[in-house]
């Protein structure tokens, strides 16, 4: 393992991974990245217009990790019909499993003109590595949206996040155990569930952050705060990482991030889908589990008598708990360079990252962030949901009180992991065959 962990650290040193702001300056604007380049000087009402222009009574197609954009659509077009009553629109959205977005979007960039519109898509590392340096997906970013966030659409680096989601350490309290160290997860006989790395690789980047001096330093200081009994249980572990974290290029931290990751990946119980595991952790004969899964699943369980909302808590909710309490990812949104209706695709996204009722299909949910500071602010006016779980049908259930994105991600609050691309992928490589090596001799 060590000798391949220095073989990996070479070879990433010859091949590094350069970011989008380092393609070629002068290449030639694409037929959509010219539209792009007069959309981000509109209001979305002169963006509404070109896109009526453009696409009444065509067909629009649209690519998501995320369903809801077959929500949002109607919605879209009801808003172009406020503006033109003429207006039809037909769509259709598919939603690909098992990481397949990459491959479907890659097909469809052969073709002169595709069929896909728009995306939203997750993973940053591959959106990178597959999407953008190959020039398949391109980046619009909304006027009004810039603006609300006091910066100029040309000056903006990166993709649009239309939202932060978060995976939040939940766990069932029917019992009287509890958790209240982010290490607790990992102690010996733990087994916590989580979507496997291989079948959501977002989980896999998550592990990737981890190595990073900001959330490295988190691990290390909420090991320091364990009891000695407990850090006794891990210390060899720890210790014995010391070297690969040196060999990976890591700080003097990076020992507790390869530890947590080690004895995370060689534990966990691996679930096809963050639906089921919230359905097991809120049923009564769950006792004493755990999972790490999206915080919104919690808004469609129905209460029976051996199911509720209150048969969990959200860790990073009670009072001494420490260390990370989840990690958070982004959903972004494309036009794809080939896309057969771009001003629709810049409007739809506009709408949806620029309006309360435009993001409703996903702010209607607690643990879904907007990018829009404006519109974030609308979102909870609206929904409620710091307090949601207060009033909700059936309550109160004190684990549905979204703190909310400034919370989760402050290091006096929630402390989210939360994903950078760029990170991503540059230890995608390294740190990534690493952790390969894991899976690869998991349960052996």
């Amino acid at each position: 393992m060590k000798k391949l962990v220095v073989v990996l650290l070479a070879l990433a040193i010859l091949f590094p991974v350069f970011a989008n702001g380092d393609k070629e300056a002068a290449k030639e604007q694409s037929r959509v990245q010219k539209v792009i380049a007069e959309a981000q000087k509109m209001t979305f009402e002169e963006l509404a217009k070109k896109a009526i222009e453009e696409s009444s009574g065509k067909t629009l197609y649209g690519v998501g990790n995320s369903s809801r954009g077959k929500t949002a659509l109607p919605l879209f077009i009801e808003a172009l019909k406020k503006i033109d009553p003429t207006y039809t629109l037909n769509y259709e959205w598919q939603q690909p499993k098992n990481n397949k977005i990459f491959d479907q979007l890659t097909a469809d960039s052969l073709k002169s003109e595709g069929t896909f519109a728009v995306t939203l898509i997750q993973d940053g590392n591959q959106i990178e590595s597959k999407m953008v340096q190959t020039g398949i997906l391109d980046t619009f970013i909304p006027l009004e949206w810039a603006q609300a966030n006091g910066i100029k659409t040309e000056e903006y680096k990166g993709y649009l996040p239309l939202q932060t989601l978060n995976k939040v350490f939940e766990y069932n309290c029917v019992g009287s155990k509890t958790y209240t160290n982010c290490w607790d997860f990992v102690m010996p006989g733990e087994h916590g569930l989580f979507m496997d790395i291989d079948s959501e690789i977002v989980g896999k980047n998550f592990l990737y952050m981890l190595t990073a001096p900001k959330y490295s330093k988190w691990l290390a200081d909420a090991f320091a705060a364990l009891p000695a009994s407990k850090k006794s249980a891990l210390q060899s572990t720890v210790d014995a990482l010391e070297k690969d974290a040196k060999d990976l290029g890591l700080d003097a931290n990076g020992k507790y991030a390869l530890a947590w990751i080690k004895l995370w990946v060689e534990s966990y119980n691996a679930v096809t889908d963050d639906g089921p595991i919230c359905n097991t952790l809120v049923d009564a004969s769950a006792r004493d589990q755990f999972g790490l899964l999206v915080y919104s699943k919690l808004r469609s369980v129905s209460e029976s008598a051996t199911v509720s909302k209150n048969n969990i808590k959200v860790a990073a909710y009670q009072n001494g708990y420490t260390g990370m309490g989840g990690y958070g990812y982004c959903h972004y949104m494309f036009v794809t360079d080939n896309s057969p209706l771009p001003w629709t695709a810049c409007a739809f996204i506009a709408y949806i990252t620029e309006s309360v009722d435009g993001f409703s299909a996903w702010g209607k949910d607690i643990g879904g962030y907007s990018s829009n500071p404006a519109l974030a602010k609308e979102n909870e006016e609206k929904y409620h949901h710091s307090t949601g779980g207060n009033t909700a049908a059936g309550g109160p259930f004190p684990a549905l009180n979204d703190r909310g994105y400034d919370w989760w991600v402050a290091e006096d609050g929630g402390k989210l992991v939360l994903e950078d691309p760029a990170y991503c992928a540059s230890v995608a490589f390294t740190v990534g065959s690493w952790i390969e090596m894991l899976t690869k001799y998991k349960g052996n």
